[in-house]
């Protein structure tokens, strides 16, 4: 699949996605994105801003099999993956698949599950399997992990492990949508929910078939070399404690190729790079207590290490 086609069906995805996120083009992009890359992402906001419903706009736009779970502190990890159930009939054990075999899967407020359940998803996550009772078995093909975690609300949650977080591809946010936007939501729910009008516009096959064309865009030795110096400089950031890891930058390249396939270019130049850095990185890194203290985030973090190095010269 060429980058042209590619860019064609992302455009197809954010404008259905678009009729029920509205205002936040770039966010939803980015959400995109981490779908082309076969990768899983993680939305961290406040309540209500539409993180659940942002999710089942991708599942339709692509039909894919949507399944949710509301991770609770008694929610144990055979609730996600399955257990198995004897049958009296046949006097024999039968697996019952849990929620997490779907296409697209949501984990709402995956911070409120104890750390065990929690890190039920990894091996999901990291392994597109699970294994229980002594069986490993696949996960559909796509398998996309879309996690939600309230940023206000800290009371009884537990927070995520660093090896959890780097599991996923990128971490993203919604905002508040400013008063046009805002308004714009309140008429078009005023009778029915916007989400229903949702139509699928690439097809299972196809998108497997833009996940595989995303990396062979091409990337220059001096973009591979840019995106590592841009790794490294978290890693040796005085701003930060912990910089990212070598997943990071494989994940920077292959978002970046992404992106350049959504811009319709068959090559990565180093504003692609620029573009997905802080969704890509944020997640990665952990900021000065200082920092923290000063109000600063992750994500404006890694903006200012970004801007200390030099982009090459665009090549093609």
């Amino acid at each position: 699949m060429r980058a042209s086609e590619i860019a064609e069906r992302s455009q197809a995805i954010v404008t259905e996605v678009e009729r029920t996120i509205v205002g936040k083009t770039d966010t939803v992009r980015k959400a995109v994105l981490t779908l082309f890359c076969n990768g899983h992402l993680l939305i961290e906001d406040i309540p209500g801003v539409g993180k659940t419903t942002l999710a089942k706009a991708l599942a339709k736009s692509v039909g894919g099999d949507f399944r949710r779970v509301q991770f609770t502190p008694d929610l144990l990890p055979a609730d996600i993956t399955g257990s198995s159930i004897f049958n009296q009939k046949t006097a024999e054990f039968e697996f019952r698949a849990g929620p997490i075999f779907g296409n697209i899967v949501l984990v709402d407020e995956i911070n409120r599950a104890t750390p065990k359940t929690q890190s039920s998803l990894l091996e999901a996550m990291e392994e597109r399997q699970v294994t229980t009772d002594g069986v490993t078995r696949y996960l559909p093909d796509p398998f996309f992990v879309v996690a939600t975690q309230n940023t206000v609300e800290m009371t009884g949650t537990y927070p995520l492990p660093e090896a959890q977080l780097d599991r996923f591809f990128a971490r993203i946010s919604l905002g508040y949508p400013d008063k046009s936007h805002e308004m714009s939501v309140l008429s078009s729910q005023q009778v029915s929910h916007p989400l229903e009008l949702v139509q699928k516009v690439v097809e299972l096959n196809e998108l497997l078939e833009i996940q595989a064309a995303v990396r062979d865009i091409f990337v220059h030795e001096k973009i591979r070399e840019y995106i590592l110096d841009i790794v490294l400089a978290t890693r040796h950031s005085n701003m930060l404690v912990m910089g990212s890891s070598p997943r990071g930058s494989i994940y920077l390249m292959r978002a970046s190729q992404a992106y350049a396939a959504m811009e319709g270019s068959d090559y990565v130049r180093p504003d692609d790079v620029k573009e997905v850095a802080s969704a890509v990185l944020s997640h990665r890194v952990i900021p000065r207590s200082e920092l923290r203290t000063q109000g600063s985030t992750t994500a404006q973090v890694v903006e200012r290490i970004l801007a200390t190095v030099p982009a090459p010269v665009p090549v093609t």
